[in-house]
């Protein structure tokens, strides 16, 4: 089968997050199954922030078994990324079906209206939120303006779609407000267990850890919720289970990287915190296998993928009951979830894990078992090459019955 990948950003931008992460392995999985896979991207190199555009990547770059086509970006507005090249590259290749992962984009209409011209099955999946990210109601005035400019578009891609995929029963709630719900399908989010036990450097080494630490990994935000995690910290920092216990805060900056250093500065932590910023994937994973837990305090995510890769490296995590969390990680069964924006709670709970390592032992194992069984790439892969397949068969038989 050939199948074409839309996404908004792709290699080397792996600070873009979970949707590239996504279409990475899906094309991984089915294109070593065999299959043909091709993502259609742009050329976001991501650097220190994220508008790093580099005509230096190449237009076209075999990866494994799969292909990455990129075409440059003329110009974005927030995270909206503008290649217009991307209509003359879809338009003059052939494939089966298209996917795009990330429906607010540019790419997105572009897929779209390839899919019409052409007359090739379209499949969505957002990972985005569509109506309940914390950015539709608390950012500035012309974000919220142009949030609200994308509306028709949005309604418009889902309606050229054959199917919507959720990536959870949550997310289905969301999409049932724009389509029919026998239009929506869930597929679970899965993760690349090989790569993420295939540690490379050693963490602890590299940036001279001598003690235990607590892992953040996140964007520089406040949707993230570092902030609740320093304050968590401040609460607890003179506890003596804390003592020998590092916090290791990582990520690339979304907007707040500045307060929040001053926030750590202001509160006497810079001894007790370290922050790593843009570290590349590779110290990421060592990170994930040498911590002794991580901490996410998102206040919001819709299917976060860091908790499962976390899981893979039989480590627990202390997140939120923020949105879609609790609907892909389970209170004190693979983790602990506490209300979000809540530094209280958040505090007794990374002591809870401090005092109990076997109860942290336990709940990783939980997490560990999990993603072996219904969370990794392979998994989602092939119920992604299901939803491929039922809904090729649905269009052809549409196009004999006209």
């Amino acid at each position: 089968m050939k199948i074409a990948l839309v996404c908004p950003a792709s290699l080397p931008a792996t600070q873009f997050g979970g949707i590239m992460f996504l279409c990475i392995h899906i094309a991984k999985k089915l294109s070593n199954d065999g299959h043909n896979l091709t993502i259609y991207t742009t050329d976001l190199d991501f650097g220190n922030n994220t508008n790093t555009f580099n005509r230096n990547l190449p237009k076209e770059e075999i990866i494994e078994n799969f292909t990455i086509k990129r075409t440059h970006v003329w110009f974005s507005i927030f995270l909206f990324f503008v290649n217009p090249g991307i209509f003359k590259q879809m338009l003059s290749d052939n494939f089966d079906i298209i996917h795009v992962v990330g429906i607010r984009g540019f790419q997105a209409f572009a897929a779209c209206v390839v899919s019409k011209i052409k007359k090739i099955p379209l499949v969505l999946s957002d990972q985005g939120g569509l109506t309940t990210h914390p950015d539709l109601k608390e950012s500035s005035f012309l974000k919220k303006f142009f949030i609200k400019l994308q509306k028709p578009l949005i309604k418009y891609i889902i309606n050229q779609a054959s199917i919507v995929i959720a990536a959870n029963d949550y997310e289905k709630k969301i999409y049932k407000n724009f389509c029919d719900e026998s239009k929506i399908l869930i597929v679970k989010n899965g993760i690349d267990i090989d790569e993420l036990n295939s540690s490379l450097v050693d963490f602890k080494q590299k940036y001279n850890i001598n003690n235990e630490f607590i892992l953040f990994l996140g964007r520089f935000h406040k949707v993230k919720g570092v902030d609740v995690l320093i304050d968590a910290i401040d609460l607890i920092k003179n506890n003596t289970n804390l003592s020998n216990t590092k916090i290791i805060i990582m990520g690339a900056d979304f907007g707040y990287e500045s307060k929040m250093e001053d926030k750590i500065k202001k509160l006497g932590l810079s001894e007790k915190i370290l922050v790593i910023k843009n570290p590349p994937r590779k110290d990421v994973i060592s990170a994930y296998n040498q911590c002794k837990f991580s901490v996410l305090p998102s206040r919001w995510e819709l299917s976060p993928l860091t908790p499962l890769e976390i899981f893979a490296c039989k480590k627990t995590v202390i997140s939120t009951t923020a949105h879609g969390i609790p609907y892909t990680i389970k209170h004190d069964e693979n983790c602990l979830l506490v209300p979000p924006s809540d530094p209280r709670s958040l505090a007794n709970a990374i002591l809870d894990l401090l005092e109990n390592p076997q109860k942290c032992d336990k709940l990783a194992k939980s997490g560990f078992d999990m993603v072996h069984k219904e969370a990794n790439i392979s998994s989602m892969a092939h119920s992604m090459l299901r939803v491929y397949e039922k809904t090729i068969q649905v269009k052809k038989n549409e196009f004999f019955e006209n």
